[in-house]
């Protein structure tokens, strides 16, 4: 680009940033209703416009690699990164981005002007029309569309898209498509199962502040068929209710449930439909006392691995964190424990240091288990992989030395594994020494490119009490609830340097 146009951009911005600052000082009291929606309307336009740079700056942070030289897994893991966004709006604005702007591709012909996947919807969103979520809407819809329709008629569904858009709020916009999508297949005939097989998935949710989750769920018909089948006998009433001690479990042809027993429990049974089929899952992803039945993940028998402290576990109370990223609370841990479940525990002493592992024998699980307990996923710093998705990585290589005992392992995402290499580009990992905030930890250390002054940091994502302050009373934690016990929580402040252990 000439240094005009760098100036013209430049200047720009800076103009873009003063009018913000100027906006933002301004009294509106004195303006009259009629101006107040006039001036949410035009601002609205203007946030809106410019989430068409956003997308075109996505292109070209993509266009010139900075992902991957930001060592991202993906661009939406970019965006979350330098932009400090949750995952679901990186996410949303990158598919946006791919559907919504003009790539320049190799292979592509030469004298082919390059056009959007979702044209219409483009130039409305570059018009301030609709919004990003009118896009997500959109899409969906779109991604719906059975593979056999044709070209022309996919574009006149985009085109009827993206112009209700423009008159409608996004919550009314799937109703549009339901209507595109009967008049395209009516009869069901253009729908395949390959078309089927596209849209299904299951998506967990992040836990909230009261450890539940949300599972959101598209079922394949055969999914469907298996799922009805499991809910009409494990969902009855009766069954699986965690609120009656002789509510039954399982139900086999070798071990059927009186009737009687069943009638009773199903009497006393309060539950709705919803809570019904929620404990039938629970007993359904907790399959009779074998695990080992479900083969094994990295080394270690499928099972529920929960880790948790001494004081925890004398107490009932605190929560227990599991291989996966999530938490129970002790007493439900407990309680999982005691029930049909296969479970491995591992209990650690005040220090944070293994005390008893149950159940293991042989010495690599062993180790994995102490890391599981310690490090609770990725250590590289702005990860979020939990443990069941790391491996156990040598901090000093293998090859070069590196002993396969727990003081040299630490876990690893498949991504961030890849990331540790020779080279200016590679990212090395080291042990923290016993004068550091964060002894024995894992630290990592960015390239050149990335961190200039090469400083090891550590991945706090697994201990959010690490980057928090000291909590006033008055802003504690809304999980430190009066039946969970927990007394309040002190956290240290970040900001001090690490320093790592002296090289062998």
């Amino acid at each position: 680009m000439e240094s005009g146009g760098e100036s013209a951009i430049a200047t720009g911005a800076a103009a873009l940033a003063a009018a913000v600052e100027s906006l933002t000082a301004l009294p509106l009291i004195p303006l009259p209703d009629t101006d107040i929606v006039a001036l949410m309307q035009q601002i609205e336009t203007c946030t809106r416009r410019l989430a068409s740079v956003q997308r075109d700056l996505i292109v070209q942070a993509c266009a010139r690699s900075l992902p991957a030289l930001n060592g991202s897994g993906s661009p939406a893991l970019y965006l979350q990164s330098v932009l400090h966004i949750s995952h679901g709006d990186a996410i949303n604005r990158w598919r946006a981005a791919e559907d919504l702007a003009v790539w320049h591709r190799v292979g592509d012909d030469a004298d082919a002007d390059p056009v959007p996947v979702l044209p219409n919807a483009a130039q409305a969103l570059d018009e301030g029309a609709i919004s990003l979520d009118h896009v997500r809407v959109i899409r969906q819809v779109m991604n719906r569309l059975p593979g056999k329709v044709p070209a022309e008629a996919r574009a006149y569904a985009e085109q009827q898209l993206a112009r209700q858009a423009r008159a409608l709020d996004p919550t009314h916009l799937p109703r549009i498509g339901e209507m595109i999508l009967g008049f395209l297949d009516p009869d069901g005939k253009l729908t395949e199962d390959a078309d089927r097989q596209n849209q299904r998935s299951a998506v967990l949710s992040p836990q909230r502040y009261d450890l539940m989750s949300t599972l959101t769920v598209e079922l394949t018909p055969d999914a469907r068929a298996a799922f009805d089948a499991v809910m009409a006998k494990l969902a009855r009433p009766g069954m699986c209710n965690p609120a009656d001690k002789e509510s039954p479990w399982a139900e086999d042809e070798d071990n059927p449930v009186p009737r009687d027993v069943l009638e009773a429990c199903a009497a006393r049974d309060e539950r709705s439909k919803a809570q019904r089929q929620h404990d039938a899952l629970l007993a359904v992803l907790h399959p009779d006392f074998n695990p080992a039945k479900l083969g094994s993940h990295r080394g270690l028998p499928v099972a529920t691995i929960m880790t948790m402290s001494i004081e925890d576990v004398e107490h009932a109370a605190g929560v227990a964190t599991l291989a996966t990223g999530g938490q129970v609370p002790v007493e439900n841990a407990l309680r999982l424990m005691a029930r049909h479940c296969k479970t491995f525990v591992l209990v650690k002493d005040k220090n944070g240091m293994p005390l008893h592992i149950g159940e293991i024998r042989l010495a690599n699980p062993a180790q994995r288990l102490a890391l599981i307990a310690t490090e609770r996923g990725c250590t590289r710093p702005g990860c979020s992989a939990p443990a069941s998705m790391a491996a156990a990585h040598h901090v000093t290589e293998f090859s070069k030395g590196g002993p396969t005992d727990i003081e040299n392992l630490t876990l690893a995402c498949d991504q961030c594994h890849g990331l540790v290499k020779d080279g200016p580009r590679g990212w090395k990992t080291i042990k923290l020494g016993a004068d550091s905030d964060f002894p024995g930890r894992t630290a990592w250390i960015a390239p050149a490119h990335v961190d200039p002054t090469r400083t090891p940091q550590v991945n706090h994502l697994h201990h959010p009490g690490e980057l928090l302050t000291e909590v006033p009373p008055s802003v504690r934690p809304r999980r430190v609830c009066r039946a969970s016990g927990l007394s309040p929580v002190r956290y240290r402040v970040l900001g001090r340097a690490v320093t790592p252990l002296p090289r062998q």
